[in-house]
């Protein structure tokens, strides 16, 4: 009687299953067209054009924009030709190109150092390098920043690179020194290299209270900056944001996939910056 009980149970309970099946079977569209239009089909697609507009509205209000400077305002890096110069270009290459991917185990500094430690520039080299050198500009970066300071835009250049090659690259683009943040290299009273400055915030990175993060930062309390954005072709871009309110992955000159995948807005070419600041923002509100 039991054994029959159950098996009962088990027979109803499968009818019910099968009638319920086919409920939800006929409640289910049928044809495409049956399917709301507002229904994304690439939901990853989606969110990744929503957080593009996201970083387009930041980039719209910014206050003020820092650049990186080699690889992104410039076509070249700039440590790499003056090592190039120097006779010790493809060791020196091999360094940067560790760093920049961001698969480097020892901080930014250490890098700095490794790098500077087998070039070893003295005085008389850097300046002799700096006046044979004319700055590669990338393509597009000289009407988007005359774009951004027409706007009332404050531009800086934050870089991991020297001073004093970065000089040039301000005077050209008509920025001023002052809105320069980058290392100092050190000489001794011959003229001999003897370290850098690792009092300058961009002389490391890894934490908000260095490199990049950290210039952005002391931006925002000197001058109360609402709206800061980054644009870069690096890691240590990246890592720029937060405490800037948005960062760009600029591809231009060189892409690394690993800058590119946590970008949330990446362009290859400085027109589409300065195009989408003619964006009416009035689009903006309605939206």
């Amino acid at each position: 009687m039991a054994v029959f009980f159950h098996f009962h149970r088990i027979l109803y309970s499968h009818n019910v299953f099968q009638l319920n099946f086919r409920m939800i079977r006929v409640a289910l569209p049928t044809t495409a067209s049956a399917i709301p239009r507002s229904i994304s089909t690439s939901p990853g697609e989606t969110i990744s054009k929503n957080h593009e507009e996201e970083v387009k509205r930041v980039w719209r209000k910014a206050d003020a924009v820092c650049f990186d400077v080699d690889s992104t305002v410039c076509q070249d890096e700039g440590i790499d030709e003056l090592a190039a110069y120097l006779g010790v270009g493809e060791a020196v290459a091999n360094v940067t190109r560790t760093a920049m991917n961001g698969n480097a185990r020892f901080r930014y500094r250490d890098a700095l150092a490794a790098r500077l430690q087998v070039m070893k520039p003295n005085h008389e080299q850097l300046e002799q390098f700096v006046n044979i050198s004319k700055p590669k500009l990338t393509v597009g970066i000289r009407e988007l920043v005359s774009r951004l300071h027409a706007r009332g835009t404050h531009v800086y250049l934050v870089s991991g690179g020297f001073r004093r090659l970065i000089l040039p690259v301000a005077e050209l683009l008509g920025i001023e020194k002052s809105r320069i943040y980058a290392n100092e290299i050190l000489f001794d009273k011959f003229g001999k290299y003897h370290g850098f400055d690792t009092s300058e915030l961009t002389s490391d990175s890894g934490s908000k209270e260095t490199g990049k993060p950290a210039v952005i930062a002391l931006l925002k309390k000197m001058y109360n900056y609402k709206t800061v954005v980054m644009v870069g072709d690096g890691a240590t871009d990246v890592e720029a944001s937060p405490p800037a309110d948005a960062f760009i992955g600029f591809g231009g000159n060189v892409i690394r996939e690993g800058v590119k995948a946590r970008a949330k807005w990446y362009v290859t070419d400085f027109d589409v910056l300065r195009k989408d600041l003619d964006h009416d923002e009035s689009d903006i509100d309605d939206e």
